[in-house]
């Protein structure tokens, strides 16, 4: 049994798993932060994006045991204050969703591409690092119009970045 200490949404947080246990079974499992999916087991599909020690990582990619003494943000943890984060936001005014399940993972690695591209992003950005995020509902238009849209609006307002 491995035994972990990191940091969640800000919150110190221990736990035992066994040495194979994934981050992204922890955080479901044992913390009830289901808002990060399991989609495809395989690592495939990107709804299981969180943020460890700020940058986006498939946590089904990942063992607990590696997540260890990091930082790790779930999409519960992206809103501040009872407010929803600007990508949240987008999201909602882009119709950028249907059925909702890519969405966390979505918004997540979205919010690591704002924080990398400070200076802006085109279409063909998004579309190229959202390769790694399937939607099966949606054409991506609206995703990417959101992402996008929450590009803009943080560049504008820095305070509030991803």
């Amino acid at each position: 049994m491995a035994k972990v200490e990191l940091f969640v949404n800000g919150r110190a947080v221990k736990g035992e798993a066994e040495d194979r246990a994934l981050l992204v079974h922890f955080l479901r499992e044992n913390l009830g932060l289901t808002g990060t999916h399991v989609g495809c087991d395989t690592s495939q599909c990107g709804a299981c994006v969180v943020h460890v020690d700020g940058r986006a990582v498939k946590s089904c990619t990942m063992l607990l045991a590696q997540a260890s003494g990091s930082s790790v943000t779930t999409i519960e943890g992206l809103s501040q204050n009872g407010e929803l984060h600007p990508l949240q936001v987008a999201f909602r005014e882009n119709h950028a969703l249907q059925c909702g399940f890519c969405t966390p993972g979505m918004i997540m690695s979205s919010a690591d591409m704002i924080r990398r591209h400070p200076e802006g992003l085109d279409e063909a950005t998004v579309r190229l690092e959202l390769e790694g995020n399937i939607c099966r509902c949606t054409g991506y238009h609206n995703i990417v119009k959101a992402v996008l849209d929450a590009s803009d609006k943080l560049r504008k307002a820095p305070s509030e970045a991803a």
